[in-house]
């Protein structure tokens, strides 16, 4: 019985570095892939993975089938097969089959940044969320059944009967008594976690279509998720904006659609209210990221955007992240605008990361952009 459970968790475990590694390989198309997020359960999400076959042997009657078994002389060079890719009658086998392999977000987290290689972050402020957190810190010989310890108490009641001479090499059958029964132990500690909010902020006017705010949705998964593995207190608010901005909840975020036309300033204007209000930079992590098509109503307003970035939002944030999305509507001015406002030199440049996104499939390289400062 304790050797199946050892090999069951060793097979476990192999089973979960196999899934490790794929996902790894494949992460570049898991991040454009706004479908997953739909799979996203409250602590894991599901991602398809073809089946894996472990390598075994079949015995067996090959039914005449195999090397040397075909038509031919000895010598004669092997040549392609008759059959052709996509040509022939229809067939009647199965095809490939996609399963789904559930994966926590704190497993997603880390494999994320394994493989984009994002620093760890360094949490700035002194306010902490003060939890308690029980740790299994001992053994001992009474306790709940639910904390029943089966390899210390299998050991104890082999130790024993060793021990009285009862133990038979022959039929080395163990059964534990209630006294060889062993139970962990815990001590609640408290536990203080860095506090920080991340503020998305997203561009719904006219010119921001279905795929743009389908792009937005994906990003801002993957930065939650990396920032969720980094910090214990993590609040997220959201604020749309076309001509005029307003905060709103998360489904609000990603399905509203308006018609109108872009005032970027307003957003930010409500952006530093909702610092000032709720998160002083002495005690809070705040990352604001802006989502737009880079379309602004003048240039003296994306001027003033810039003179509160400078002024009131830079100094009290951790980083400033700007992704811009590609549209057919969209100038994209605002990008090269930030891009030369707040270049290397100037103050605050440090704290400004800007980011094209043209498509799904540079939302990867985009979250490399963002994150690999460590933020």
């Amino acid at each position: 019985m304790f050797n199946v459970y050892l090999k069951i968790n060793t097979d476990h475990a192999r089973f979960r570095q196999i899934i490790r590694g794929k996902i790894k390989k494949e992460l570049r198309k898991y991040i454009s892939k706004g479908e997953m997020i739909a799979r996203k359960g409250k602590n894991i999400v599901s991602l398809p993975m073809p089946s894996i076959d472990l390598p075994h042997f079949e015995f067996g009657d090959n039914k005449g089938r195999g090397i040397g078994a075909g038509d031919g002389d000895v010598g004669q060079p092997l040549g392609p097969g008759e059959g052709k890719d996509g040509q022939g009658q229809a067939g009647n086998a199965e095809g490939i089959h996609l399963r789904e392999v559930d994966i926590t977000l704190e497993e997603l987290a880390a494999i994320m940044g394994e493989e984009l290689g994002l620093p760890r972050i360094e949490p700035r402020g002194d306010k902490n969320l003060s939890s308690i957190r029980d740790k299994y810190s001992g053994i001992h010989n009474i306790g709940p059944k639910s904390l029943l310890h089966f390899k210390r108490t299998y050991k104890q009641a082999l130790l024993r009967q060793i021990s009285s001479g009862t133990y038979n090499e022959e039929n080395p059958l163990i059964v534990p008594q209630a006294r060889d029964e062993r139970y962990r132990t815990w001590k609640s500690k408290p536990q203080d976690n860095n506090s920080a909010v991340i503020i998305m902020i997203m561009d719904v006017s006219g010119s921001m279509g279905d795929e743009q705010k389908e792009i937005v949705r994906t990003e801002s998964f993957w930065i939650d998720t990396w920032l969720r593995s980094q910090y214990k207190g993590l609040e997220t608010r959201y604020i749309v904006h076309d001509a005029s901005a307003r905060e709103v909840d998360r489904e609000t975020f990603f399905s509203t659609r308006e018609s109108g036309g872009t005032i970027i300033s307003s957003a930010y204007l409500l952006l530093d209210e909702m610092i000032q209000k709720y998160y002083s930079p002495t005690e809070w992590n705040i990352y604001p990221f802006h989502f737009s098509d880079g379309d602004n109503w003048s240039a003296d307003d994306t001027q003033k955007c810039f003179q509160i970035l400078s002024d009131r939002i830079l100094p009290k944030s951790n980083m400033f992240c700007y992704g811009q999305v590609e549209s057919l509507y969209g100038s994209g001015q605002f990008f090269r605008d930030l891009k030369e406002h707040f270049q290397d030199g100037k103050q605050h440049f440090d704290r400004v990361i800007a980011s094209r996104i043209p498509n799904k499939e540079s939302i990867y390289d985009s979250i490399k952009e963002f994150l690999n400062k460590g933020l």
